[in-house]
Parts: structure tokens; sequence; C-alpha cells
């Protein structure tokens, strides 16, 4: 057998993070003995513990301290980082670290170093002139780049239950239609007050449906009231909503009497069509062709937004990324700052979103169908929170809740 001697600090009991610790060694095959445990006596103390580790190889050991590692555990024995140069672009080296979305640091000169942007499912990069650690995607690794490998000496810090009572800790468990609606919304609108006044940005990803339910005047005055900061979403958010806003029909169905239009299956490649001989959505707003709607609000009050295109796309519309690669990097480029992110009726791009957030961004799932936030969570984004609700409704009670004046 052998083993290792590791420590974990932090308020690991009412989070839960040392009973998934000994869980990950035992469903590894592995033992554990726990050599320390100092619990805090009041609310805000931190808990530490010390527990060896043992295998019945080397290699087994190694994947258990990986695992563990995701869940803030980390060897007593300080390492360096083991660093291997890259041999040609877009390609890490074998046994590179694979990022998660948790706050990572790194050993690295004998000093712990934060790492910068992290994301999950991306290689960790070290400026040996710097001496700064960036996390950068795969596709963005130069020939000659110092990649870090393995586990020894990265240090994950996993996300610990709120210590305040909020909407994130009411919401910690599985998504369900059965929760109070009106007590989350509220919660909801509270963080939002609570980010805005933090100074940090709210980001919204939305999808069609938003539009399709008769959500899209709640987005507007939302976006109106400065609670959008950036948003996201793909050819059919904006396609629908410039389509209402030319012929106020949504997919042909009649936004006003929720019946579908005569002949009206073609507008929304009309209203494409209409965009792209204005040359684009900012375009149209300029020349006084489009007047009303979500995209007219974001170019009236200056609010950024990136459309990230799919295999599906009708026209496209000029203003969608069609190079889904350029899209990941506008995206991460608005990423920054963001504190709070709505995803509203939006699976691909919730999705594409989750992948690039910080775990710390505190991430709210929007949708009539359950199994999209629990896709979410299976996807890497388990900071995601749900409800279950259409999209119109749930912008017309937040809307409410954040007393926002009627249009």
């Amino acid at each position: 057998m052998v083993s290792e001697i590791v420590e974990v600090s932090g308020h690991i009991i009412d989070s839960l993070i040392l009973p998934k610790i000994l869980d990950e060694i035992i469903d590894l095959d592995g033992n554990f003995e726990i050599l320390e445990i100092a619990i805090g006596k009041r609310k805000t103390d931190p808990s530490t513990t010390r527990l060896r580790v043992s295998a019945a190889s080397e290699q087994k050991l190694q994947v258990i301290l990986k695992r563990l590692a995701r869940l803030g555990a980390t060897p007593l024995t300080l390492r360096e980082v083991e660093l291997v140069r890259t041999r040609q672009d877009g390609v890490f080296p074998s046994q590179f670290y694979s990022t998660t979305n948790l706050p990572t640091f790194v050993r690295y000169q004998e000093r712990w170093r934060p790492v910068q942007n992290i994301e999950m499912d991306c290689g960790i990069v070290i400026d040996p002139h710097t001496s700064r650690a960036s996390c950068v995607p795969m596709v963005h690794v130069k020939k000659g780049d110092h990649v870090v490998c393995g586990t020894a000496g990265v240090r994950v810090t996993p996300l610990e239950r709120s210590r305040h009572k909020d909407v994130f800790q009411f919401m910690g468990s599985a998504v369900s239609s059965e929760k109070p609606k009106a007590l989350l919304i509220e919660g909801v609108a509270r963080a939002m007050r609570s980010t805005r006044r933090a100074g940090q940005k709210i980001l919204v990803v939305g999808g069609p449906a938003i539009v399709h339910t008769g959500g899209g005047p709640y987005l507007e005055r939302l976006i109106e009231a400065k609670y959008v900061d950036v948003l996201f979403g793909g050819n059919g958010l904006a396609t629908h909503d410039i389509e209402s806003a030319l012929y106020g029909t949504s997919l042909g169905t009649s936004l006003d009497r929720k019946a579908a239009a005569r002949d009206a299956h073609e507008h929304h490649m009309r209203a494409i069509n209409t965009i792209r001989a204005c040359g684009g959505i900012r375009q149209a707003v300029r020349q006084g062709v489009l007047t009303k709607g979500i995209m007219h609000a974001c170019v009236r009050h200056r609010i950024p937004f990136v459309l990230a295109g799919s295999i599906r796309d009708d026209g496209p519309l000029p203003d969608v990324i069609t190079d889904v690669m350029t899209a990941q990097d506008e995206m991460r480029h608005h990423l920054k700052g963001v504190g709070l992110a709505l995803m509203i009726a939006s699976t691909l791009h919730a999705i594409a979103t989750g992948n690039l957030l910080r775990a710390t961004v505190k991430t709210i799932c929007i949708d009539i169908n359950p199994a999209v936030v629990t896709k979410l969570a299976d996807r890497g984004t388990f900071q995601g929170i749900g409800i279950v609700s259409d999209a119109a409704s749930f912008l017309r009670e937040l809307c409410h809740d954040l007393k926002l004046p009627r249009r």
C-alpha cells in the first residue's frame, strides 16, 4: 500500500465537503485514516482535517488524489507544479491538468499563484517571465508554452454553502416544479439588486421561447432599467424578436391573438431579409427600420450582445457569429465582471455559457423543462440552480418584484 497525507480546511462539515471526500476515497477502492480534525465552534469558524489516504498502487493513489484535489484536499507535502513545454500549436502535452471552473491555485517558485480567467475543460499555462498562471483553451495554446501537467502543486477551492440566507441557499436542493416560485423569484430580484450594488454585471442568456411565450416586453423592461449588462443568444432569439417587432408574430403566430396568422409562416425569413438589407441590427435601428423589441433595446441602451450561430440557422442575421471559436472568444470577453447569470429558456447556449463561467458566478436557469437544469449541472455547471417556469411568467413576476414601471 502507498499513502499520502492530505489536508482540507474551510466549511467542510456543513458544506458536506468532508463526506464527499470520504465517499470518493471509498468509491475508488482507497482507504483513509483521519489523523486530525478540528471543527469550528461558531458558524463562521472554519474546520480543518488531515487524512492519510492509502491505495493499492501509486497509479490508483494518484487517481484518488486527483479527485480529492477537486474537492479542495491537497497533499501536505508542498510540491511545485510540473511544467511541460508544448510541441505544437493547439495541442497540450499528454498529461496536462484539465481545469475545473472552481478557483484554482498553482504552486510555482515556492508561492501559491491564482490561475487567471479560470473555466472548465482547459489547461493552465505559466509565463516563466512574469510567473503569471492563466487558464488557456486548447485551441489557443502555442508551441513552447509551459503547461501544468499532473495534479502536484495544484490546489482547488471548492464552493461552500452560503453563510447568509439567500435564494442560493434556499434553492440548494435539486430542481423541482414543487418549489414556491414567488419566493424564488423574490430571491432572484434581491440577488440582482445585490449584484448591481456590488458593481458586477448581470448576464442574460436567452432562447427564442422568451418571444414565443410573450416575454419579450418584460426582457425589454429589464434592459431599459439597467438590470441586463450583456445578452447572449442565437439567431433564433434575435430573429423572432425582430419578427415580432416588424410583423407582430413569432414563428407565424400572432402574439396578440395567440393564433396562427394567415401566410405568416414566412415572416421570420422576411424579418431576416430586412435586417440583412440594412446591413445588421444596429444599422436597422439607426435607419429607423427596427423601432422596438429586445434587440432594439440593446442597441438603444448600448447593451452588448453576442449572437452565436448554429448549423440549423435560417439566414442568418448579419450579426450572428457563425465561427464557433470566434463566438466563444467573444463570449469570454464579455464574461469579465459578470456576477450573476440568468439562463432563460435556452439549452444549447446556456450549456455553452456554463462551460465558460467561473463556479463563483451565481447562475439561475429558468425553463419549463426541469431536464434542462439537470443537463446544465451534468455538463459541469453544478452551481446552477433551477426554476421550473415558462419564460414569460418568470419575467413578468421578476419585473413586478423589481418594481419596474409599466410601459
